[in-house]
């Protein structure tokens, strides 16, 4: 038996070494919300954080991680959709198909709490997260509306 902390819980669950921390991620502890893509972690649909780093977890073996470290997936940011990153993406309406969704948020999370107001060179080096339906403009603007202070409450 293996056991992991994933969004502030340890996770027991059994999977081989090799396997990669998305696999246990989605099908052993039963969390979706990350993406399986491309597999070769050039997409970012499958990021999470690993202690604060932003991580593609298609390609990272599940022995790379100890349970003393702290993986944060998309479910992990807020049970309600309340963190400021997942506000703003829902103020602009920035997903279209939502599927590379998850792993935008979880970069422009990272990117955010490294460079709270990031210039456009550091979201374009930050954001590296493909979407085939070509959200990266409403990307960027969500990014700005939390930097310059967040979204506005809906009406």
């Amino acid at each position: 038996m293996a056991s992991l902390n994933v969004n502030g819980k340890s996770r027991e669950f059994q999977a081989e070494a090799d396997t990669p921390l998305l696999w246990v991620i989605r099908e052993q502890i039963g969390l979706t919300g990350t993406k399986y893509g491309c597999g070769v972690a050039q997409c970012g649909a499958c990021t999470v954080h690993i202690d604060g780093v932003p991580t593609r977890s298609c390609v990272r073996p599940l022995s790379s991680v100890g349970p003393a470290q702290k993986i944060v997936t998309i479910e992990g940011l807020s049970a309600d959709g309340s963190h400021p990153v997942q506000k703003a993406w829902a103020a602009l309406d920035v997903p279209q198909c939502g599927f590379c969704q998850s792993g935008m948020i979880m970069a422009a999370v990272a990117l955010l709490k490294a460079k709270p107001k990031p210039t456009d060179a550091d979201i374009d080096e930050a954001m590296s997260n493909i979407c085939r339906c070509g959200t990266y403009n409403r990307v960027r603007a969500a990014i700005k509306l939390v930097a310059s202070g967040g979204p506005a409450p809906q009406v």
